[in-house]
C-alpha cells in the first residue's frame, strides 16, 4: 500500500475534535438524564465530572477510526460515549483521598470535594457499569457489542487501568523502579483505555481483518506512551493555570516517572520520535490526516 502524505491544519484539527467532542457531550448529556427524585444526588455527581469539559481525546479517536475506516457515526457515538464514561470513573476515583488526594481537576474542584467521598465512589461505579449498558445501545451487530464489550472490559480491568493503578500505588516511594516496570504500568494505566478508544472505532465500522486492526493499535500504542511522557513533563515544568491542576507533584511525591531516566530534552526526543511511529502506523491510509494531526498536536500541548 502506498503511503499517504497528510496534512492538516491546526485550526481544522481544533475544530474536528470540539465537533467530536459536542457530540460525545450531547449524547452523554441525553444518556445521564434523570427525573428520579431519590436519585438526584447520584445522577448530579455523575453528570458534574461527566460533562465537565476536557479534550475528550478518546471519543475522539473512537469517531475518527470508525470515519476512516467507512463506518457510520450513528453506530459509533454509543461506543465513544462508553468509552468517555469509563475514563472519568477512572479520574473521579483516582483523585479521592485514598489516591492521589487530588483537589482540583479541569480547573474546578474534584467530584469528592463538592460532593463527598461516599458520593464519588458511587458516581464513578455507576458510570463504569453504565458504560458497558451504553456499549449495548449501539446499532451494530450483536457479535460486535460482543466484541466491544470484551475489549472495553480488557482495558479497563484488571490487566488493564486497575492494574496500571495498583502497581502505581506499588510504585509509590521506590526510586529504583526499573523503565520496563515503568512502560508497562503505563501501557495499563494510561495506554489501555487509549488502545481501547482506537479499538471501538474499528469494531463500530465493522473491521475485522488483521491489517487495519493492528494499524490501529500500533498507533494508539506509540500515542499513548508519547501522551504518558509527555504528561510526565508537563507536571513537572508546565503551567498550574493552564492545566487546571496542580504541578510538581510527581516530584513532591517521589514518583518514578520518565524523567526519573532521562534528561527534559532527551523525554522530548522519546515523545517524538514515538509519535512518529503512531504516524507511520497509519500513514497509508487515505483519511487518516486528523489523527496524523492528533498525533503531532498532544506533543506540542500545554494542558
Amino acid at each position: 500500500m502506498k503511503k499517504h502524505n497528510p496534512m492538516v491544519d491546526r485550526e481544522d484539527l481544533i475544530s474536528a475534535m470540539r465537533e467530536a467532542a459536542q457530540k460525545t457531550e450531547e449524547y452523554l448529556s441525553r444518556a445521564v438524564e434523570n427525573e428520579e427524585e431519590a436519585l438526584a444526588l447520584l445522577f448530579s455527581s455523575m453528570r458534574y465530572s461527566l460533562l465537565s469539559g476536557g479534550k475528550r481525546i478518546r471519543p475522539f479517536l473512537t469517531l475518527s477510526f470508525c470515519r476512516l475506516f467507512g463506518g457510520k457515526e450513528e453506530a459509533c457515538l454509543p461506543f465513544a460515549a462508553a468509552v468517555e464514561m469509563v475514563h472519568t470513573y477512572s479520574l473521579i476515583h483516582d483523585d479521592l483521598p485514598c489516591m492521589d488526594d487530588d483537589e482540583y481537576r479541569r480547573g474546578r474542584l474534584t467530584n469528592h470535594k463538592v460532593y463527598g467521598e461516599a458520593t464519588a465512589v458511587l458516581a464513578g461505579d455507576a458510570l463504569l457499569t453504565f458504560a458497558f449498558e451504553t456499549l449495548t445501545h449501539a446499532p451494530v451487530p450483536d457479535a460486535d457489542i460482543v466484541r466491544a464489550v470484551g475489549c472495553l472490559s480488557a482495558a479497563a480491568g484488571c490487566r488493564g487501568m486497575v492494574g496500571g493503578q495498583i502497581m502505581d500505588m506499588a510504585a509509590e516511594n521506590h526510586p529504583d523502579l526499573p523503565l520496563d516496570t515503568l512502560r508497562l504500568l503505563q501501557a495499563r494505566k494510561t495506554g489501555a483505555l487509549i488502545r481501547a478508544a482506537a479499538a471501538l472505532g474499528c469494531i463500530a465500522a465493522g473491521v475485522r481483518d488483521a491489517e487495519r486492526l493492528d494499524a490501529a493499535d500500533a498507533y494508539a500504542e506509540a500515542l499513548g506512551s508519547a501522551f504518558q511522557i509527555t504528561d510526565d513533563i508537563l507536571d513537572a515544568y508546565g503551567n498550574a493555570e493552564l492545566l487546571g491542576k496542580a504541578v510538581g507533584r510527581d516530584l513532591k511525591e517521589n514518583k518514578t516517572t520518565f524523567l526519573s531516566f532521562m534528561s527534559r530534552e532527551e523525554a522530548c526526543a522519546a515523545a517524538a520520535s514515538l509519535t512518529e511511529k503512531a504516524k507511520a502506523a497509519i500513514a497509508a491510509y487515505p483519511g487518516a490526516e486528523s489523527l496524523m494531526a492528533l498525533a503531532d498536536g498532544l506533543l506540542t500541548r500545554e494542558k
